[in-house]
């Protein structure tokens, strides 16, 4: 019979599948024997039964109540007992951190007669009313589904007939009566009495948490951080401590290293008088952790051997919930710490130097997503910029955009092409789709651990927090600076995420001093401790990986780039891109050509241009292997739009009756090479075939290249590549004319110019017929852009614009298929081609072009697949070659511990 209910001491941190990473880390801090209040989790196969049925499993009542009963014998209370009531949270938690997408409910089990016996029980009639108006409230909003707005409206209220702005200034006058006032908004808006049964409350409230799994906020974050919809939540229910019991009591979250830049040292805040959600919400600015040292020593002592205890048993980073209950100190929670990209790479190599991980494990630790986020630009000088205030810089980066006051308007502008920077007083789980469309979040409270910190450091999301000095008015779509002076929706403004400044206006920003580095503008001796981090993490992603990393370049400029970025060749050289600008008339002449003399001559007149384009590529890649696509996109690319065409030579007719004999011709050559689906027409190999002599011209031209490269001494390395073949034949034909060209090539000038000759699998075809193709084949490269487009019989242009973000919304895709590979679909495709070629000629090197060749999850599936290299862009190079060592690291290792997304 499947076990449903698991108490603390039964489960352990291995367990996140099942108890989810919050119950499994309190099940692993019970079973180290640190103070955690002793609770029980109801595991994710519960929650993915109720989500599928509609209905909790038949045996899941029967197990709470078993566990429910063990705890009040522990305890010695009964739930919501009138004399001593037993209260308990009832939190989410999946395996995968999803921090304030799901719900949570403190004070199970008070009621209107419990109330009383709360207040007798701990001698404050304060405390226990406020407890009540926590549960009522936080019971109303998540479990009944009443809006938020009541609840806020109704405590502001009590707070300005007090005469106050601090919800400690309330008595227990107050908050009684206001118990009163939300129960009366949770009648008014379901039509039932706030429930007085405590096990009802704690069954409606276990129903409510495992529905929050597919809340629209909670379904976006999936999406965001590509967490499978399918894994479920499960529930922990935990006896409650109280850090709202008086100004000896109090709650916090802690780091155990700073979580921004992964420096050693006291990380955290601590908010005195208050139950843990009052931290991460920001209804009141916290206190630096720090500060507990003087309030309660005993207790801050406790909590500094505590996460060093946890630090060195997770080996990582760890992110602390607690609460001090007259002067006892409970741990709440821990999990692996969300840290910026910066943090992560410094702790890995922090924790090698502690001797706390290996290398290998420091590797896995990091990830090409993150070394992307470091490779972005900061801010230059600041001296001119006018500084309007400086708050807690609570997310690394520079970020410059107009401002906005709400998600909707961040999400409407961020679409027409606007950088936004949304700005709020405190963020919630409903602006996560304005943070996500935000270049950068400000909120004028909260710290370091408030929900908007720790969401923007998840995303790598610049964000600055707890800007007091500035008003933030919502409603009225303005921000009142110190200053006097007032910023209104749509100016710009440029925040700090390293050092918290807010400047009016847009700020310069200067290189990245991580690109600095792989520019070899910057010796790793010279950088600072993060230069030195990717440094050391790169030597060990360079020995351990087995895939060559090439790119994808069409000029000297960006092969130079791409070879200091550690490309090891050109797997992709685009010819279309030399026939472009003041060329445009040659392949006119090519086009308009009447005879075979006249094509002769335009084939000659590039052939010169093409040889020297080759040059200055086979130059800047020297000893190194350069693949040449020959021309692949339609004719009719490099020719005047057939509308525009029209209209011209209408328009010549309509006034003067004179129109130009070579327009007239251009526009029956376009008319007559006019497609209605050109990506599956007249290109590639077809064209090259169809007009004799266009590829000749090219391999001739490269082949020249690189005899000339040859008798000045150097090693050129040119490869051609056929693209779009669908049968061997196509490919036979051209490999049979490029041969002959190439040995009359060496003949002439006395240089060896042998050269590979492969072609482009991009037609499900060729992926499916990879064994007779292989024959006439010394490489394969996949062209994935072509081979998605056709597996999925996508227009990749048309598509994305017109239903992809439909098919995001809905799940039908968890990420473009144009981002990273389809696995298994257009992956099995790659797959039975490798297997296929490789069978029919061993020795058959292949290869990746597309730009899934620098996407970090593709990456890791080429290399599973048995490919010898991935090509991309020469700004990804660096995030391949990471993810390459960090592939082979995992087909023989455990991914690493914890989740740092």
């Amino acid at each position: 019979m499947t076990k449903y209910v698991y108490d603390f001491a039964e489960g352990s941190k291995d367990m996140k599948d099942l108890l989810g990473g919050k119950g499994a880390n309190l099940a692993e801090m019970t079973v180290l024997g640190l103070p955690v209040p002793p609770g029980f989790v109801i595991t994710t196969q519960a929650c993915t039964t109720y989500l599928r049925t509609g209905e909790l499993p038949q045996e899941l009542a029967a197990e709470v109540e078993e566990h429910l009963l063990a705890l009040e014998a522990a305890m010695g209370k009964g739930l919501g007992d009138a004399d001593d009531p037993l209260l308990v949270s009832v939190r989410s938690g999946g395996k995968f951190s999803m921090p304030g997408m799901m719900d949570t409910v403190l004070n199970i089990g008070l009621n209107d007669v419990s109330v009383h016996g709360l207040a007798k029980q701990s001698g404050s009639a304060r405390f226990a009313w406020d407890s009540y108006r926590r549960l009522v409230q936080m019971f109303g909003k998540t479990v009944l589904g009443v809006k938020g707005e009541p609840f806020d409206s109704a405590f502001e209220e009590a707070k300005r007939a007090k005469g106050t702005r601090d919800d400690l200034q309330l008595e227990a006058s107050d908050l009684e009566e206001l118990v009163g006032r939300f129960q009366g908004i949770v009648r008014d808006h379901t039509g039932e009495p706030f429930p007085q049964d405590p096990r009802a409350q704690l069954e409606l409230a276990i129903r409510a948490v495992f529905a929050s799994w597919n809340t629209e906020r909670a379904k976006l974050y999936r999406r965001q951080e590509r967490i499978s919809g399918d894994l479920g939540t499960a529930v922990s229910v935990c006896s409650m401590v109280f850090g709202n019991l008086g100004m000896d009591s109090g709650t916090g979250v802690a780091f155990t290293r700073d979580p921004g830049s992964g420096a050693q040292g006291v990380y955290g805040d601590y908010l005195q008088n208050a139950q843990g959600e009052d931290v991460v919400a920001g209804i009141r600015n916290t206190l630096p952790l720090q500060q507990l040292e003087e309030l309660d020593k005993r207790s801050y002592d406790e909590l500094m051997q505590t996460m060093a205890t946890l630090e060195r048993h997770y080996r990582d980073l760890c992110d602390i919930e607690f609460t001090i209950e007259r002067g006892k100190l409970w741990m709440l929670q821990t999990r692996v710490g969300k840290r910026t990209a910066g943090a992560a790479f410094r702790i890995a190599t922090q924790l090698v130097d502690e001797d706390l991980i290996g290398e290998d494990e420091a590797l896995l630790r990091v990830t090409g997503a993150q070394l992307a986020q470091l490779m972005f630009p900061r801010f230059g000088s600041t001296k001119d910029a006018a500084l309007l205030t400086t708050g807690m810089g609570a997310s690394p980066g520079a970020a410059v955009g107009k401002v906005v006051f709400d998600s909707a308007t961040a999400v409407e502008w961020q679409a027409r092409g606007e950088d936004v920077i949304l700005v709020r007083r405190e963020t919630n789980p409903d602006d996560l789709s304005g943070m996500i469309a935000s270049a950068g979040i400000l909120t004028s409270r909260g710290g370091k651990t408030s929900h908007a910190a720790v969401v923007a450091r998840g995303m790598g999301k610049t964000c600055v927090c707890g800007a007091e000095e500035l008003e933030v008015d919502v409603h009225g779509r303005t921000l009142h600076a110190p200053d006097g002076s007032q910023i209104t929706e749509g100016e710009v403004l440029s925040i700090d995420g390293t050092t918290g400044a807010v400047y009016r206006g847009a700020v310069a920003v200067t290189p990245s001093p991580v690109v600095q580095y792989f520019e070899g503008e910057l010796a790793p001796e010279d950088g600072d401790d993060l230069v030195q981090a990717v440094h050391r993490l790169f030597v060990h992603a360079d020995a351990r990986r087995r895939l060559g990393v090439r790119t994808n370049a069409d000029t000297p400029s960006d092969s130079e780039r791409a070879r200091r970025f550690g490309a090891q060749g050109i797997g992709l050289c685009r010819t279309e891109h030399m026939f472009l600008g003041d060329r445009r008339q040659l392949v006119e002449d090519l086009v308009l050509a009447d005879s075979e003399k006249a094509q002769s001559d335009a084939l000659a007149a590039l052939l010169p241009l093409q040889r020297e384009d080759f040059v200055g590529i086979l130059r800047a890649m020297d000893g190194l292997p350069v693949t040449v696509r020959l021309l692949d996109p339609p004719l009719h690319e490099f020719l005047p739009d057939l509308v525009e065409l029209q209209v011209e030579i209408a328009v010549a007719e309509a006034t003067d009756g004179e129109v130009d004999p070579r327009r007239r011709k251009l526009l029956e050559a376009v008319s007559r090479l006019h497609e209605s689906n050109p990506m599956i027409g007249l290109r590639g190999v077809r064209l090259g075939l169809v007009i004799p002599g266009l590829f000749a011209v090219q391999v001739r031209a490269l082949a020249e290249a690189a005899a000339a490269l040859r008798g000045e001494g150097r090693d050129p390395r040119p490869e051609v590549m056929v693209p779009l073949v669908s049968t061997v034949q196509e490919l036979e034909i051209v490999r049979e004319e490029a041969e002959q060209i190439l040995a009359a090539v060496a003949a002439e000038t006395g240089q060896d110019v042998a050269t590979l000759i492969g072609t482009m699998i991009e037609i499900p075809r060729a992926a499916l017929t990879s064994g007779s193709i292989a024959g006439a084949a010394d490489f394969f490269s996949f062209g994935t852009n072509d081979l998605t487009q056709m597996g999925y019989g996508f227009s990749r242009d048309d598509v994305e614009a017109s239903f992809f973000a439909r098919y995001l919304d809905l799940g039908v895709f968890g990420v473009s298929p144009f981002e990273s590979i389809d696995e298994a679909g257009i992956g099995r495709l790659v797959r039975i081609s490798v297997e296929e070629g490789r069978a029919a000629k061993p020795d058959l090197k292949i290869g990746v072009c597309g730009e899934h060749g620098g996407d970090p999850a593709s990456v890791h599936f080429f290399h599973a697949a048995g490919l010898d290299y991935v090509s991309c862009s020469p700004f990804r190079v660096p995030v391949a070659r990471l993810e390459a060592g960090r592939a082979a690291l995992l087909q023989d290792a455990e991914p690493p511990l914890g989740d740092t997304r």
